[in-house]
């Protein structure tokens, strides 16, 4: 896997990336015996040696970081006492891999997957606000006044969602297409703001995280984020 050298420090638990740079700039880390000391430096993790003053370094796990399109059917769980399909019988990896977040069952789309327990809890920390985009497919047309309430707040009963935003993509007879975002993570929260107007949700897909979007990735595939995807979870 190619990946830049601070990047690597910083799996490998020598420093946070900033201070691995700083220990770049410093000329104390080599590559192959040979002193890299300028950022930006990229490594082949398979092949490359990595040694910092002196002593090589490797993750005690290499870090794995996925995308999933989730179907509808599968929990987005580790276990399930029910027996039901999980998401990560989808993916086929040696690592101890766990989902970021869920999806509800019957909820399709972007839903990542790592063995790294500090972007998970980057991640999921209710201060990022990481803004989380939905297509919802719905029974009848939102009106003007119910999405003005999308942009206040929606009382689900138990909770007053914080403020998000909605736009029509498109509209069948009886039906309707919507585009959601909110950043927040509550149980059903998507399909019970919909519900609370009375707009039954018939299909729900996520399709984006943050800045990483789903694309044209198909449902029950997966593959491992890019470096641009990287690049921005390590800045959360």
């Amino acid at each position: 896997m190619i990946m830049r050298l601070q990047k690597y420090l910083a799996q490998c638990g020598v420093a946070s990336r900033r201070k691995s740079e700083t220990l770049i700039e410093e000329g104390k880390v080599t590559v192959n015996n040979e002193i890299v000391d300028t950022l930006g430096a990229k490594i082949n993790t398979e092949i490359d040696i990595v040694k910092v003053n002196n002593k090589v370094v490797r993750p005690e796990e290499q870090k794995v970081y996925i995308m999933l399109n989730k179907p509808e059917g599968y929990i987005s769980t580790v276990k399930d006492e029910k027996e039901r399909k999980k998401v990560i019988d989808l993916i086929d990896v040696k690592e101890r891999i766990f989902p970021i977040g869920r999806l509800d069952y019957n909820t399709s789309g972007l839903l990542l997957l790592t063995n790294d327990g500090e972007i998970y809890n980057s991640i999921m920390h209710p201060s990022r606000e990481i803004v989380k985009t939905y297509i919802a497919k719905v029974k009848g047309i939102f009106t003007e006044e119910e999405m003005k309430n999308f942009q206040i707040g929606v009382d689900i009963g138990d909770y007053i969602t914080a403020p998000s935003k909605i736009r029509i993509l498109k509209v069948y007879k009886n039906e309707s297409l919507v585009e959601i975002k909110i950043h927040e993570g509550k149980n059903r929260q998507v399909r019970r703001m919909c519900e609370k107007f009375n707009h039954k949700v018939i299909e729900l897909q996520r399709i984006s995280l943050g800045e990483i979007k789903l694309g044209n990735l198909l449902k029950g595939e997966w593959r491992y984020l890019n470096e641009k995807e990287l690049d921005y979870l390590f800045k959360l």
